[in-house]
């Protein structure tokens, strides 16, 4: 098995600066409801691509040597971080190629190929292979693996060093859960800086692999349930992120698809905020309160939904 190496805090302060310009400061906002606790919003689907994905791939790419960049690069991904791989190469102006599962939703993959990267879509179980693997055969140009690189970890930290700056002393920071690069990329920050500061995953019922393994104290898998919360949540825990995320994290919270809805709805309603469902995934779990917790953070991961789903949720369906 590979292994994965953290990030240090020196390693993330120069991806802050190397990602200048690339992906920007998003704002904390206060969730106007009165919760449980005093619950923020980081809000990562204000980037230029509706995710935070862009910081790590801005980071990795950033690394590559000129000579590197003109082969072209790749990626496996559901939507969010090929658009961030996609967004950087064509600002780069270098060629992309991204493979995509084939129940990735159309307005990712349209998105994708409006970057200019070319899309070829493959069964879940290929596609989760490519990222086992760190390749894909036949595709040419670097591999940007979408969670399980130093590098692609120490852009999803910065995100940690905005939030404990306008926030010193947070209870708990809430993060969406899928390969575990975003969670783990925060809390290596967190442990750092804000010790006090539990970072939860957040998982929603119908894929909750990490819930699994943590109360089983090894990985497991689980059924994995395609559903409109389809930016997080597999069959099971990346055996490479796992270590880190069992030592790191302060465990799991499982929210099911009617909480996330809701989370959805509220997030339009209250602060005129549009998320996809994994950005709502940690707002709902914060609804329900954390023992201890009085100041809570919730990184909204990103805005990339279909906006006929978002109107059947806000009409009170589930799509």
């Amino acid at each position: 098995m590979r292994t994965l190496a953290l990030p240090t805090l020196d390693e993330v302060r120069a991806a802050r600066e190397r990602i200048r310009g690339v992906a920007i400061r998003t704002p904390l906002l206060r969730l106007n409801v009165d919760g449980p606790a005093e619950i923020w919003l980081k809000c990562e689907n204000l980037q230029p691509i509706g995710s935070f994905k862009l910081r790590g791939a801005g980071n990795a790419m950033a690394l590559l040597s000129r000579e590197a960049l003109e082969r072209g690069v790749y990626t496996a991904s559901a939507g969010n971080m090929a658009q961030g791989v996609a967004w950087c190469a064509k600002r780069l102006g270098i060629p992309c190629s991204v493979v995509v599962p084939d129940h990735a939703p159309e307005i990712k993959t349209a998105a994708i190929e409006r970057l200019g990267a070319s899309v070829l879509k493959v069964p879940f179980a290929s596609w989760w292979r490519v990222m086992t693997e760190h390749r894909h055969e036949g595709m040419k140009g670097t591999f940007i693996h979408p969670f399980s690189d130093p590098a692609v970890l120490a852009g999803n930290g910065t995100i940690a060093l905005e939030v404990l700056e306008d926030l010193p002393e947070p209870d708990a920071i809430l993060v969406p859960y899928g390969g575990g690069g975003l969670s783990t990329g925060i809390a290596t920050v967190a442990r750092a800086l804000a010790p006090r500061a539990r970072v939860h995953a957040c998982e929603v019922a119908t894929a909750a692999p990490l819930a699994a393994s943590l109360a089983a104290g090894a990985p497991r898998t689980v059924t994995y349930t395609p559903s409109f919360v389809d930016g997080i949540g597999g069959s099971g825990v990346f055996e490479e992120v796992w270590p880190h995320a069992r030592a790191l994290l302060a465990g799991s919270l499982v929210v099911s698809l009617e909480e996330a809805a809701s989370a959805l709805r509220l997030l339009v309603e209250r602060n005129r905020l549009v998320a996809e469902g994994a950005g709502a995934v940690p707002v709902a779990a914060a609804l329900r309160g954390l023992e201890g917790a009085r100041t809570i953070v919730c990184v909204v991961s990103g805005g990339n939904i279909d906006p006929k789903k978002t109107a059947a949720i806000l009409s009170g369906m589930m799509p």
